[in-house]
């Protein structure tokens, strides 16, 4: 686990009452995929000025392979932007609503 504010139990609570409100993928459950979440994302990386203990609807209930695509494309300081995630859901909308095709 990385440093400050991971390692905080305000943070450690924080993930705890976001898994337990949502134990699922929120990436895979928009294609229809159950899968359980393992990670907790900010939807605004800290890095990018987003808050380290947002509210709950601040954060994503994510699998591992969702969480690290995710901060690979858009979290990562020399990621070049585009979609959180790929791919689309049962009616070929992407899975990303800030996708410029998202319907």
């Amino acid at each position: 686990m990385a440093a400050w504010p991971y390692s905080t139990k305000a943070w450690l609570s924080l993930r705890k009452a976001k898994l337990s409100d949502q134990p699922l993928c929120e990436a895979c459950l928009r294609r229809e995929v159950v899968e359980l979440a393992r990670a907790v994302d900010h939807v605004v990386a800290i890095n990018k000025g987003g808050d380290p203990f947002p509210p709950l609807d601040g954060l994503m209930s994510l699998c591992f392979p969702c969480h690290n695509s995710k901060t690979r494309r858009v979290d990562s300081a020399d990621s070049k932007g585009g979609s959180r995630f790929k791919g689309c859901d049962v009616n070929g909308n992407p899975i990303d609503p800030d996708d410029d095709w998202y319907a």
